[in-house]
């Protein structure tokens, strides 16, 4: 069980000491969460900062406010996400249109930080390309498989046009040989072989497998690239797939594929379409 499942959420709007229109500060913040938010005895919030502040068309009044919450969890730091709407002294974290029973908190990602748009990520097309089209993704994801090698074949037909800048978020839960196939196509990228990338995505193998042999030579036989299993455990390739993982805990990012279109979440996926020549 995460962290995050073991902090209670709060459903409620709460009073909070604090003027209209007036965004509350850090002080107010950590006491809301305290008292609100982390439920478990053994978590403790240090401190809360806001990322970035949104406001929404269809929630007038409202702001939203997209948070970092400082925790400490048996001895370890942890900074864990959580988004807030304010609005006239009120503070909440859950607001439910009664008609569509849609959570808003489940529609609103933050802005993606220029730092991300870096060349280490930079997959397909050019770097001052028009259109900037960010992935979280698995290879082994269903919904990836039907959506990123699109995505990927836009980027490499309109380079000038679409940059795609690829982060890897294997769902270990549902397909632990994710976590290696993820550091395989790292290295082959770092090589120059991103059609290695491209054609992960069709790999036939057990979801579950988890003896490396065997994951390497079905990569070999299938994909015809060889690697060795030192190259993948490289203490610089862990270290590169753990910061993916904290960038995809920094974005909100819960499941795959998640696509950013020129700094914002696009829930449909598509929207890279329309900047296709």
């Amino acid at each position: 069980m995460s962290l995050m499942l073991k902090l209670l959420m709060s459903t409620a709007a709460v009073t909070i000491a604090v003027s209209a229109n007036t965004q509350p500060d850090n002080k107010q913040l950590l006491k809301y969460v305290k008292k609100n938010i982390v439920k478990n005895p053994q978590v403790e919030a240090k401190g809360v900062s806001i990322v970035e502040t949104k406001t929404i068309d269809n929630l007038p009044g409202w702001t939203v406010l997209l948070t970092t919450m400082d925790l400490m969890y048996k001895g370890k730091e942890i900074n864990a996400p959580e988004i807030m709407f304010v609005k006239d002294g009120l503070i909440t974290g859950h607001l439910v249109d009664l008609k569509t029973g849609n959570d808003y908190r489940d529609e609103i990602k933050p802005t993606v930080p220029e730092s991300m748009y870096n060349g280490a990520h930079l997959l397909f097309g050019n770097q001052d390309a028009k259109h900037k089209i960010l992935v979280f993704s698995d290879p082994l994801c269903p919904f990836c498989q039907e959506v990123v090698p699109e995505i990927f074949e836009a980027a490499q037909k309109n380079p000038e046009n679409i940059a795609v800048y690829y982060y890897h978020l294997p769902l270990l839960s549902l397909h632990p040989v994710s976590g290696i196939l993820t550091r395989i196509m790292h290295v082959a990228q770092e090589e120059g072989k991103r059609d290695i990338v491209v054609k992960m995505y069709k790999l036939q193998i057990d979801p579950r497998e988890n003896n490396v042999k065997k994951v390497l030579e079905a990569v070999k036989k299938q994909l015809g690239y060889e690697i060795t299993e030192a190259q993948i455990n490289e203490d610089k390739v862990k270290k590169a797939m753990s910061a993916d993982e904290e960038n995809a805990g920094r974005m909100m990012v819960t499941g795959t594929p998640t696509v950013y279109v020129d700094g914002e979440w696009d829930k449909t996926r598509e929207k890279y379409k329309q900047f296709i020549k």
